[in-house]
């Protein structure tokens, strides 16, 4: 019998080893968002918001952010990105695209453009350099669109879903934020982007 309880007690033990392994190549990616003026370099919050982690990385490891642009930049408040509809020029529809990474039960499983994130509220603050989710008024309605705060937005908290922070590139955030714009918070310049999956231990100048 005690030869049974300690086989048992070794394997949960490895169990929990690996869990805790996974969480920690997990834990070890960063999003690298590329533009023309500069990198910003995000780290990400499973922990609270597994969905949305999740998605996002699928999608940026399909290249599905890449030649969009911050479609909407208001300073002292946020820079707004991910929709695919900004890779045109037509700005009519900026705003107004994209979906999930997975399908999470919301929409129409064979219909990926109706894909969206359920909520993930959390206690993580909307302070300065905190990446969350867009949405429409209904709480389950997170696409691919998410924003970057360039101040504490404090209104924020518990309606938007926050999933990670950005670790480096804050100055390239606020040269956007500050780019000219037009009476619609569009940027008259399209900075465009790209969104890599990355280990941290491959971006430079991080501790």
């Amino acid at each position: 019998m005690n030869q049974g309880v300690k086989m048992l007690n070794k394997l949960f033990l490895i169990t929990l080893l690996g869990v805790s392994l996974m969480q920690a190549v997990e834990n070890d990616k960063v999003g690298v968002i590329s533009t023309s003026m500069g990198d910003i370099v995000i780290e990400f919050y499973p922990e609270v918001a597994p969905k949305h982690v999740e998605s996002f990385q699928t999608l940026a490891d399909e290249g599905y952010f890449d030649g969009s642009i911050f479609h909407r930049v208001i300073p002292g408040f946020v820079i707004q990105g991910g929709d695919p509809n900004s890779k045109s020029e037509d700005r009519s529809m900026h705003g107004m695209g994209g979906h999930a990474g997975k399908y999470y039960e919301i929409g129409k499983e064979e219909n990926p453009e109706t894909w969206m994130v359920p909520a993930e509220f959390n206690a993580k603050p909307h302070s300065r350099g905190i990446l969350s989710m867009a949405r429409s008024q209904d709480p389950n309605s997170a696409g691919s669109q998410f924003f970057i705060c360039v101040a504490d937005v404090n209104q924020l908290d518990n309606k938007y879903t926050v999933f990670g922070n950005v670790l480096k590139g804050m100055d390239v955030v606020d040269r956007i934020v500050n780019s000219p714009r037009d009476k619609g918070d569009n940027p008259h310049q399209r900075v465009e982007m790209t969104v890599k999956i990355v280990p941290k231990s491959s971006v430079e100048g991080l501790e």
